[in-house]
């Protein structure tokens, strides 16, 4: 596979793309050549530029003065094979449950390095992917995934849901069944001798160096895109392939990256996809959180059905929202949607322990700026249709929380409500909002 040397970089992703789509059994076998010095610089300019430094505490300013230098010495070392990348720095952050998830923040050459390998492995494996999957892939977002749910049970005879959580899905990836289904694709061994290396790069906790035996450095570029070509083949493909003809009735799969529900329209069948689901998740060393999985009757009948059964209807939580039985204006079956109450607990939670962690070290201009990003960001993601009252609630909680710790900000009170009102007037805070419509 050849391509002029003088082509950009999205030209020669193009031609690599038309190719995987022309050629869905293709084998890549020559595609090193693709990481030179256009790829690695459009990677760098493609990192954030404020994200937390790997362990050589380099960050994105500092790495760009010498941008053209330290390009040619990362393509000097690849291409003896000397490239090795650095252990990640692990930190944790909370979960939902009271536990806590690892993070990898690596350093900035290895971000660039994996954003490169992530834009060709992209055009390969965009020309593959299912439409049912919309985690980390271009054009593609999770209030996509939440409408499409709606959308499947809205319009479709759904009765049942399948909800599914794989445990410690990106702690628990098997290198070598990984690697053995990237090979159906790329063959390329300089390439897939990088994507073991930063695999099995390692990370530093406490100051010591720990080995990693399997899962993806989550945190990097690359992991997303590893995640993908896992659950394509493991999940999605089958499931389009062999699950699918073998029914009688409806069912369809929304994934975001590992988080997925199965809509189904019988419940023998339901069940029977769930059990098929985890043995094949066992086939390659996996398995579904027992707590977090299950099959649940759900659908233009399931009020009624509660109701003769005397019990509160069925719900089920996709992507941090809990999805509902409810009808339109005119009477007719809809899905609704909500913020999720451990997620807004959560979050209510976190907000209050920042504001009594910052209220005596900044100014209250400097805190009120800060806080209006954090309504505008949960805003952008919970603000969908049918969510008005949860977004509402929660600002209405921030306002308590915000009174509750500027008045603590000394011993003499800051305001009472009236003058906190009387503030909220000359410097408001964003006002609750639907940024996104399904149903435009």
């Amino acid at each position: 596979m050849h391509v002029d040397a003088k082509g950009t970089m999205a030209t020669k992703l193009d031609f690599i793309s038309q190719r995987a789509a022309r050629y869905p059994m293709m084998e890549f076998d020559n595609i090193m050549h693709h990481m030179n010095g256009g790829a690695l610089k459009a990677g760098f300019y493609g990192l954030g530029r404020n994200r937390a430094v790997g362990v050589d505490g380099v960050s994105w300013q500092e790495y760009e003065e010498q941008l053209d230098d330290n390009i040619e010495d990362v393509l000097g070392r690849m291409k003896r094979m000397g490239y090795r990348p650095k252990a990640v720095r692990r930190v944790y952050i909370p979960k939902e449950n009271g536990d806590k998830r690892p993070l990898g923040i690596l350093t900035m050459e290895d971000k660039m390095v994996q954003k490169a390998m992530v834009s060709i492995m992209e055009a390969i494996y965009e020309q593959d992917f299912h439409d049912c999957s919309y985690g980390f892939r271009p054009k593609r977002n999770c209030h996509q995934a939440v409408k499409a749910v709606s959308k499947l049970i809205n319009d479709r005879p759904i009765n049942h849901v399948i909800e599914a959580d794989v445990k410690g899905f990106f702690d628990n990836v098997s290198h070598e069944k990984l690697m053995e289904l990237i090979k159906i694709r790329i063959t390329d061994k300089v390439f897939l001798r990088y994507i073991v290396r930063f695999l099995r790069s390692g990370y530093m906790e406490a100051g010591m160096l720990k080995k990693t035996r399997k899962g993806t450095p989550q945190g990097g570029n690359i992991s997303p895109m590893l995640a993908n070509i896992f659950l394509h083949y493991v999940l999605d493909e089958w499931f389009e392939r062999e699950v699918k003809p073998g029914l009688k009735g409806h069912s369809h799969l929304i994934r975001y990256c590992d988080d997925f529900v199965i809509v189904a329209q019988n419940k023998a069948e339901a069940d029977r996809i769930l059990s098929e689901v985890r043995e094949r998740f066992r086939e390659y060393g996996m398995e579904l959180n027992q707590e977090k999985t299950r099959v649940v009757s759900f659908g233009y009948w399931e009020k009624e059905n509660a109701r003769k059964q005397q019990r509160k209807p069925n719900t089920f939580d996709f992507l941090g929202f809990t999805h509902y039985c409810s009808r339109t204006r005119k009477g007719k079956f809809k899905v609704g949607r909500k913020t999720s109450a451990k997620r807004f607990s959560r979050m209510c939670h976190k907000i209050g322990i920042w504001l009594k962690s910052v209220r005596n070290m900044v100014k209250l201009k400097e805190l009120w700026r800060i806080l209006q990003m954090k309504l505008r960001g949960h805003y952008q993601y919970y603000g969908v249709s049918d969510n008005w009252l949860s977004v509402k609630m929660f600002y209405r909680a921030v306002l308590r929380l915000v009174y509750k710790w500027i008045n603590r900000r000394s011993q003499k009170r800051s305001f009472n409500w009236e003058q906190f009102t009387e503030y909220l007037k000359r410097y408001p805070l964003p006002q609750p909002r639907i940024v996104h419509s399904f149903y435009n």
